[in-house]
């Protein structure tokens, strides 16, 4: 909260529900720089992938570019995506918004 407001999620970005069940799969480096916040690439991905933009064109909000695309390819590689996607699945089929007729 800022100023004893709720922050504002932008039309682009994952709400809080949604960055709780995102945030437990993606991998933390052990060691080296310190890294641009997870949040804020993943909704520089979710932001580039919504609007189709460029990388080169990614809002300076979303951190380095080059930061946001190298992370999206190491997400892609490792597999995060689809572990993601498998987990989001799951928590709307035990919650019963899956219906698989």
């Amino acid at each position: 909260m800022v100023g004893g407001q709720v922050p504002r999620v932008r039309r682009h970005e994952l709400t809080d529900q949604e960055w709780e069940l995102l945030a437990p799969l993606i991998s933390r480096a052990a060691t080296g720089r310190p890294r641009v916040v997870d949040r804020q690439v993943i909704n520089g991905m979710v932001y580039k992938i919504r609007t189709g933009i460029s990388w080169r064109d990614l809002l300076e909000r979303y951190g380095p570019w080059q930061t946001v695309y190298t992370r999206f390819r190491r997400y892609a590689v490792d597999g995060m995506f689809t572990r993601a996607l498998r987990q989001i699945q799951a928590h709307a089929d035990a919650a019963g918004d899956i219906d698989c007729r």
